[in-house]
């Protein structure tokens, strides 16, 4: 059975760095989420404007598709997503009992540091509030502190989830 581990938060929270280490561990493909996301997406948050629900609308569904197309595949695989509002898990997850979902979590001072510490993303440190805003925490998702070292979250990860 294929297994689709999917790894959300807020910018800064460490998804890319955790998921690649991850699917390379496991050796399994990665999906990064920004590479999902439109020219004009990037665009307007490279400009410090956040998305909203229109905007994200076909970015979620073009993660989704490469999450079917994964399963179908019968290949497990890691994806990436900020996955800030339930609605948007539920379009990501609902029906695809074999995702797990893991909860990046930390504090916004910590998230900020490694923002402002980020060169060359399109994702600016000023837009940390809007996504904390617009944060709705999981029920459910395994909840791992960002303050750990990565490659104890992994550990985690793979513990929580027999991998």
């Amino acid at each position: 059975m294929s297994h689709l581990i999917l790894i959300m938060g807020v910018a800064g929270s460490g998804k890319s760095t955790i998921g690649r280490q991850l699917a390379n561990e496991m050796g399994w493909p990665y999906h990064e989420a920004d590479d999902f996301h439109s020219d004009a997406n990037k665009a307007k948050m490279a400009q410090g404007i956040p998305l909203d629900d229109h905007d994200r609308a076909p970015w979620l569904a073009s993660i989704r598709t490469a999450m079917e197309s994964s399963i179908a595949a019968g290949q497990s695989a890691v994806f990436t997503c900020s996955a800030l509002k339930e609605k948007y898990r539920q379009i990501l997850c609902d029906g695809l009992p074999q995702t797990r979902l893991v909860y990046l979590s930390g504090s916004r001072d910590l998230l900020l540091a490694r923002l402002q510490g980020r060169s060359g993303h399109y994702m600016k440190p000023e837009m940390l509030a809007s996504q904390l805003a617009a944060l709705e925490p999981p029920a459910g998702a395994l909840k791992l502190d960002i303050g750990e070292p990565p490659e104890k979250l992994v550990a985690q990860i793979r513990r929580e989830f027999g991998l």
